[in-house]
């Protein structure tokens, strides 16, 4: 008989903890840019570390409440814009949010869990995982949940599970990969300064006057190419109509050499083109799209070095765009990988600083959120040096999201810096569709393996090969 999938419940000795800066922190608000308060983003990014040996939970707080010194605003709390040329009875903003500085304070509660972490590692992704961060009581807004949730979870075997929750409006990835490899490094050294001091105005990113939207917008839904409004539709629809079902699938470097070479004729490409390109693709296939339905891919890009001038060494704010490749499905099929990396590229080439201001204008005039309707959106984590976190009793065993329902990310794989980890749902009808065709062509060069559970009417797979 297989074994469950979903992991026990988690057991916790005491109420979580609030824990605030150890010094004084300036008390302020400070501004979000358009780039930062997008509503798209207004949820957390939550990781999930698993280490062989645990490391004291006084020791994790105590760096913790050292570093918010440093990162003071995941220590206060998300608001509402007051306007009101400070007039005591300023109206709040209902669109617009920043940041209260007021060292309120992270949450991080501390669990225990009745597993390894072997057997731990050897599940699949599924929503039993969930029960691995603490869920705020009372918490019925976005604006309800602290920047900064943690919990540490006590495994059997003397290891731990260490989940994060950071507020996206606050950080990108490579925000966050700062602020964690901060805390490590404090934990791990306690009397040591942060390696990169953090850099929190985001003025420099703020809209022009009057705002200039100088360029077509196709990750928006502006200036579309077609009109497939109504095919568009229903793909949302019967994304929404079906259970997702979680895949994990992992790609080592010698998958994406094979794959660069399917490329005809031969393009100089990066690991993460040709591998959107595969998924991008296959998640087509699967679900078997009108031929003729305009669809896109949707990746962010680092802009850092894109805006001039270049945002300062430190930035943890979001410094970054989504680009934007579409294409007719019938295109995409019909053609070689060789197209939908061109695509991607030419995406990238558009991204130049002109093209970033016009999109904090647009944001400012419209407050548009990216087109869904028929896109895959990507968010690569494989290169942020996430899975290199060490808090002092050496790396994780495993990182990687805690859920992965909204987007398709590319995770890193431990131990292995040239493969990726592709976490993405796709709704259970289309999942053995999507199976197939992400490994086809790969079944005669090497075994593979699978895992399948059923959990509450919910299927798990997870394929290394």
């Amino acid at each position: 008989m297989k074994k469950s999938m979903e992991i026990p419940d988690c057991q916790y000795p005491s109420g979580p903890v609030l824990v605030q800066p150890s010094g004084p922190t300036p008390k302020h608000r400070l501004y979000l840019s358009n780039l930062d308060d997008q509503k798209f983003l207004r949820f957390s990014i939550k990781y999930l570390y698993v280490f062989r040996e645990a490391v004291p939970i006084d020791r994790l707080r105590s760096a913790l409440s050292d570093i918010l010194v440093h990162y003071f605003p995941l220590a206060g709390r998300l608001t509402r814009v007051v306007s009101g040329g400070g007039s005591e009875e300023g109206l709040e903003s209902e669109e617009k949010l920043e940041v209260d500085c007021n060292g309120e304070g992270a949450i991080m509660a501390e669990g225990f869990v009745d597993i390894s972490a072997n057997e731990f590692c050897s599940r699949p992704p599924n929503r039993s995982w969930r029960k691995l961060l603490y869920r705020v009581p009372d918490a019925s807004t976005f604006l309800g949940v602290p920047p900064l949730v943690i919990q540490v979870t006590h495994l059997t075997c003397g290891g731990m599970i260490l989940c994060t929750a950071i507020n996206h409006c606050l950080c990108d990835g490579i925000g966050t990969s700062q602020f964690l490899h901060a805390w490590a490094q404090a934990t791990a050294n306690p009397l040591s300064d942060p390696q990169v001091m953090p850099f929190h105005d985001r003025t420099m990113l703020k809209p022009r006057k009057p705002p200039q939207n100088n360029f077509p917008h196709p990750e928006y839904g502006v200036d579309l190419i077609g009109n497939n409004s109504s095919s568009s539709l229903s793909l949302n629809q019967f994304l929404l109509s079906q259970p997702l079902t979680p895949i994990s699938l992992t790609f080592s470097s010698s998958h994406i050499l094979h794959l660069k070479k399917q490329c005809t004729p031969s393009i100089k490409c990066t690991s993460f083109e040709i591998l959107a390109v595969h998924v991008w693709r296959a998640w087509a296939k699967s679900l078997e799209l009108p031929s003729t339905l305009q669809i896109k891919l949707l990746f962010s890009a680092n802009v850092r070095e894109k805006i001039k001038p270049n945002l300062p060494q430190g930035f943890y704010g979001n410094g970054f765009v989504l680009g934007c490749a579409e294409t007719p499905v019938n295109q995409l099929l019909a053609s070689n990988p060789y197209y939908g990396i061109r695509l991607i590229q030419l995406a990238k080439q558009s991204l130049h600083d002109g093209y970033v201001r016009s999109v904090i204008d647009l944001l400012e005039e419209k407050g548009s959120i990216p087109d869904m309707s028929a896109s895959l959106v990507i968010s690569a984590w494989s290169r942020l040096g996430l899975e290199e976190l060490d808090f002092g009793s050496g790396k994780p065993l495993h990182m990687g999201p805690l859920t992965s329902e909204i987007y398709c990310v590319f995770a890193p794989v431990v131990g292995d810096l040239g493969a990726i980890n592709v976490v993405i749902s796709v709704p259970e009808g289309v999942a053995e569709r999507f199976k197939h065709y992400c490994i086809k062509g790969f079944e005669e060069r090497e075994e593979k393996s699978e895992i399948e559970g059923v959990n509450n009417g919910e299927r798990y797979c997870e394929i290394v090969f």
